[in-house]
């Protein structure tokens, strides 16, 4: 708006300066051109003018009063326009200049704004480096620890090793004790010979269990054709291959039972008197030492399977769950069909299932040990799951 009023008035103002020496020429003009008149050709005397003031001016007197005034009022009035364009050039300064300052003040602020933002930066960058200090810190740390502990995990599997070792002795000692304390109740009851009609049925019961599980072990096959399906649809390929070895054992198992062609009258197993009673499900058992040996082959070859088994699920990252083994299910190999029912047989491979799946899965030797490339249940272990005791 000051603007625009500033251009108003100096166009006004060119346009009056322009219109003053104009009108003075033609005014000039006009009094020449009188004056030649006036002296080429005489006025002739006018009469006397009856009306007019005796003091009043002459004519041509008071058109100069009339232009001095105006000339007076176009000089105030380009006077008062010059004043006008000096105020506004002087605002328009103090604008620029404030203008000039206000920048200036916010240049500053800038800079202010500037260099907080850098000390921010610097003091993000060393509390990062401080952080990264740390967390390396930390690390190196945890390093230590971890190498204490692998350590210290080495130097308890040791321990557990030596111990292991020493109870393995005990174990062999307390075996070969037994095995002597055995052999000497044989001699002692191998005279009481069973009798011949004793025998006979004995040979009979004998001949139904291989029948019975001959039967069992076809209705097993197809079985294990299901279960096998089954793990391969969960991706379960470590428990896979283990299930296939075992039903492949089991097979070879099958095959050598049907050759084969027992001998019954030479079998010391059918003539030898029981020396041992066991307990399962509330009710007692009797046996010889040939049905004891059995049932501590049962238990064995039940860990020796079921180490394998946990294994397996450890590496499939599968949940610990022994009963859903195709092995324990099953629970017959080993078993032949002879000297002991075949739920007796069951019965103790699953016991030693049971703990050696465990070991297996969590990686340890709490029931049982490894030697030979063959899996066995400590000898305290499988005395607690027998409980023999014997008839005399």
């Amino acid at each position: 708006m000051k603007l625009s009023a500033a251009v108003c008035g100096a166009f006004l103002f060119c346009t009056l300066c322009a219109g003053v020496p104009a009108y003075s020429q033609q005014e000039h003009h006009d009094e020449k051109d009188t004056k030649s008149e006036k002296q080429a050709k005489p006025e002739p005397p006018r009469p006397p003018d009856h009306h007019q003031t005796p003091n009043q001016p002459p004519e041509h007197v008071q058109q100069d009063r009339q232009r001095e005034q105006m000339q007076q009022q176009q000089h105030a009035q380009q006077e008062h326009m010059q004043q006008q364009h000096q105020q506004q050039e002087h605002q328009q300064q103090q604008q620029m200049q404030q203008q000039h300052a206000q920048q200036e003040r916010q240049r500053e602020v800038l800079q202010q704004q500037q260099q907080q933002q850098r000390v921010q930066q610097q003091h993000i960058q060393q509390q990062h480096s401080q952080q990264q200090e740390e967390l390396q810190r930390q690390q190196v740390q945890q390093q230590q620890r971890q190498v204490q502990q692998q350590q210290q995990q080495r130097a308890q599997q040791e321990r557990q090793r030596e111990q292991l070792q020493h109870g393995q002795v005990q174990q062999q000692h307390a075996q070969e004790q037994r095995a002597q304390q055995e052999r000497f109740n044989q001699n002692q009851h191998e005279q009481a010979r069973l009798s011949q009609e004793r025998q006979h049925q004995l040979i009979q019961q004998q001949q139904q269990r291989v029948a019975q599980y001959q039967q069992r072990l076809d209705q097993q096959q197809r079985f294990a054709q299901q279960r096998t399906a089954a793990l391969q649809q969960q991706r379960r390929m470590a428990q896979y291959r283990f299930q296939q070895e075992y039903y492949e054992r089991e097979r070879d198992q099958e095959m050598r039972l049907r050759r084969e062609r027992h001998d019954y009258d030479h079998d010391p197993y059918f003539y030898t008197a029981p020396i041992y009673r066991y307990n399962r499900g509330g009710s007692y058992y009797e046996t010889n030492q040939y049905g004891a040996d059995l049932l501590r082959q049962a238990v064995n070859y039940g860990y020796q399977e079921g180490f394998r088994a946990g294994a397996a699920d450890r590496e499939d990252h599968w949940r610990p769950d022994y009963q859903d083994s195709f092995a324990y299910q099953d629970a017959n190999y080993g078993y032949t069909g002879y000297y002991v029912d075949q739920a007796d047989y069951n019965y103790y491979f699953r016991e030693g299932f049971q703990r050696g799946y465990e070991d297996g899965y969590y990686d340890r030797y709490q029931y049982g040990t490894y030697s030979n490339g063959s899996y066995s249940v400590l000898g305290n272990v499988l005395s607690l799951i027998l409980n023999l005791q014997s008839l005399h």
